[in-house]
């Protein structure tokens, strides 16, 4: 809690204090009965007397009741003041104020809620002591802005009724409860009520809220209309809506790219490694390897060689993020810039596209996650595919590339399709020569898979959230990270992966406007489908399988 008070521009941390800042007007002083907590009011002098009022301000009690007898003892203290008094009582006064001054200005819990509190003899500031902070009031002071009272009255009186909502009952909405959750029973069919109910609130309060029409917690059955019972969730506009992005995010997006860029051609030169210098390629793959490190100027007559694959790695990645734009653009979705994530086995993990603007139902968040991996599917498995062609063809012999045939080992479903495509004397060697749309097509079909995973906020996590909601995420989710931390999933790359999404993809998405309504029985079927293909895309050939199908050479089970 210190470091979050230290924080804040209105407030000084010290080793045991925290002090505000007085007023210019007057100097501040606790009220009388807020011993317990924190007041924050002011000074005025009438006659001979100094008068504490403490019935405009905010205080922070920790026993709930300081800051009413506060307000009190003030008032009491205000109407008692004489116009003029002996110069006995003024003397006393006197001494009195100066018995104030001489104090140390903490306030102790344990001193009385009707003895004079010390004043701080440091006049510009009020110390205090930092356990005597209400933390949950101090909370909601700090936190997010929350729904105006008088606005939820008023939505309560002319939105709600006999036609529309019947509301029984209030419940904090949010992340932080900055929200009010409408619970009730609906009067007629959820999308045309809550259509009515968006527009009566615009006409109500303007652009200042957004309404959320979400399922209804702990009900204990469905809605007698059909579907799962729903209720209406008020968060302001400011709260709910994402941020714009910020020059700093320009900045570390370019640099991304930059560093994608350079691992997808560092992809490419590893392409070559059967015609890599011997000392460059024993100093990358033997671990037992001594001496100084090789020359890396040796590499720069690959560069050139390795740029079909690396255009081949970012042409797929950036149709991917078109996809994504293409089908947000006409369901006037915004979306952020992308974040390229490099990595040196696929070239890169892909990248985070944040949404700009809240989504108006599920479809919408359905359609838009699933056009990007669609897309860059699609052109994966053309070069994929062609390049596969291109491989069993004599008159490009001289454009191909030897590789290990463990490469095709490490996925099921394109292991089988290179080997029905290249036929088996090809495949069962210990190196297989292949064109590089091969693999280029590889990569962008490993890297769309493991975005399809249904977890997190990757495409297939907001795929699944929309087809069948966050609840269904959550169990899909764990039993996603447990493949990948047994490696059942993406072999050698799925520890890398596993983590990448902890730390920056494991939140899920935030609701959507219309978040109950049905996305459809071919859109789920369609991401079932989906699901299956990643499955098998990820799960490499296990060494029995694979020495019967003749994919690479195994030498030991």
């Amino acid at each position: 809690m210190a470091a979050a008070l230290a924080s804040s521009p209105l407030v000084h941390l010290t080793a045991s204090r925290l002090r505000l800042p007085r007023s210019r007007a007057s100097a501040s002083s606790s009220a009388p009965g807020c011993s317990s907590g924190v007041c924050l009011g002011w000074r005025l002098t009438v006659g001979w007397r100094t008068v504490r009022r403490c019935d405009r301000l905010r205080c922070f009690s920790t026993d709930g009741g300081g800051g009413e007898e506060g307000e009190k003892h003030g008032e009491e203290e205000a109407s008692e003041a004489p116009a003029s008094a002996p110069a006995e009582t003024q003397v006393g006064a006197a001494e009195e104020l100066a018995s104030e001054r001489s104090r140390s200005g903490s306030f102790s819990s344990s001193s009385s809620s009707s003895g004079t509190p010390g004043v701080s003899s440091e006049p510009p500031l009020l110390s205090f002591s930092v356990d005597n902070i209400d933390t949950v009031k101090l909370l909601e002071l700090l936190g997010p802005e929350k729904v105006d009272p008088v606005d939820v009255k008023a939505i309560k009186e002319k939105l709600f009724g006999y036609t529309t909502f019947w509301l029984t009952k209030e419940e904090p909405f949010g992340d932080l409860g900055e929200g009010v959750l409408f619970i009730g029973n609906l009067r007629g069919k959820r999308e045309e009520i809550f259509a009515k109910l968006q527009r009566q609130l615009r006409e109500l309060t303007g652009d200042k809220y957004n309404l959320f029409m979400v399922e209804e917690p702990n009900s204990e059955g469905d809605d007698p209309r059909g579907g799962p019972r729903v209720s209406f969730g008020l968060l302001r506009k400011e709260v709910s809506e994402p941020g714009p992005t910020t020059l700093w995010q320009y900045v570390i997006s370019l640099l991304l790219f930059l560093l994608t860029m350079f691992s997808c051609v560092e992809l490419g030169i590893a392409s070559k490694i059967s015609s890599l210098p011997p000392e460059i390629v024993s100093y990358f793959t033997d671990p037992n390897a001594t001496g100084p490190p090789p020359d890396m100027q040796l590499l720069l007559p690959f560069v050139e060689s390795a740029l079909p694959v690396a255009y081949g790695v970012l042409a797929i990645q950036l149709f991917h993020e078109i996809g994504h734009f293409l089908a947000a653009f006409p369901k006037n979705v915004k979306l952020g810039i992308p974040f390229f994530i490099p990595n040196f086995t696929l070239g890169t993990f892909g990248a985070i596209t944040q949404f700009k603007s809240i989504l108006p139902d599920r479809k919408t968040m359905f359609d838009i996650s699933m056009a990007g991996p669609v897309a860059g599917a699609a052109l994966s498995f053309s070069m994929f595919f062609v390049g596969l062609l291109l491989s069993s063809n004599p008159v490009g012999a001289s454009d191909l590339v030897e590789v290990p045939s463990q490469l095709f080992q490490g996925s099921l479903l394109l292991g089988l399709i290179s080997r029905a495509t290249l036929g088996y004397s090809a495949m069962h060697a210990a190196t297989v020569s292949i064109h590089p749309l091969v693999i280029a097509g590889w990569c962008g079909l490993t890297t769309t898979a493991f975005n399809m995973l249904p977890v997190g906020c990757l495409d297939g996590g907001r795929a699944l959230q929309g087809a069948f909601g966050k609840e269904a995420l959550f169990g899909f989710g764990l039993t996603t990270y447990s493949l990948l931390g047994l490696g059942v999933l993406g072999g050698p790359l799925s520890l890398p992966w596993g983590l990448y999404v902890l730390i920056c993809q494991r939140t899920p998405e935030k609701p959507c406007l219309n978040d109950v309504s049905d996305v459809g029985s071919w859109r789920r079927a369609a991401l079932i489908a989906s699901v299956f293909l990643v499955v098998l895309t990820l799960i490499p050939l296990w060494d029995e399988l694979a020495e019967e199908l003749g994919v690479g050479l195994v030498t030991s089970f």
